[in-house]
């Protein structure tokens, strides 16, 4: 059953344990529905990137020499990927301190 209910809310069995547990000491998740969209937007960008990484390395480590121009496209989308998502985290730290100073 709860496997179940844990499928219809979209979690895993122990992201919904802990959902329920959290509930019920009175803690709301802050996180919107748009707001996990667009980290699970991240997210996708983060592996995909983690996995050009990857096979950029494995390429690197047969040739023995770099290829300056590749690198750089690499460099970038990482930079990028993170500045994206430190942005939207900053977004949400700065969205929960205004909520937790109001409630004071």
């Amino acid at each position: 059953m709860i496997e179940k209910a844990a499928k219809a809310a979209g979690l895993t069995v122990s992201a919904f344990i802990r959902s329920l547990t959290l509930e019920g000491a009175g803690v709301r998740p802050f996180l919107t529905d748009s707001d996990l969209a667009i980290l699970g937007l991240l997210l996708a960008e983060v592996r995909a990137i983690g996995v050009n990484l990857n096979q950029f390395a494995r390429a690197a480590n047969r040739r023995k020499q770099g290829r300056p121009e590749e690198e750089r496209v690499v460099i970038n989308d990482v930079h990028r990927a993170v500045a994206a998502l430190l942005l939207e985290l900053k977004a949400f730290a700065e969205r929960g301190a205004r909520t937790r100073s109001r409630k004071s």
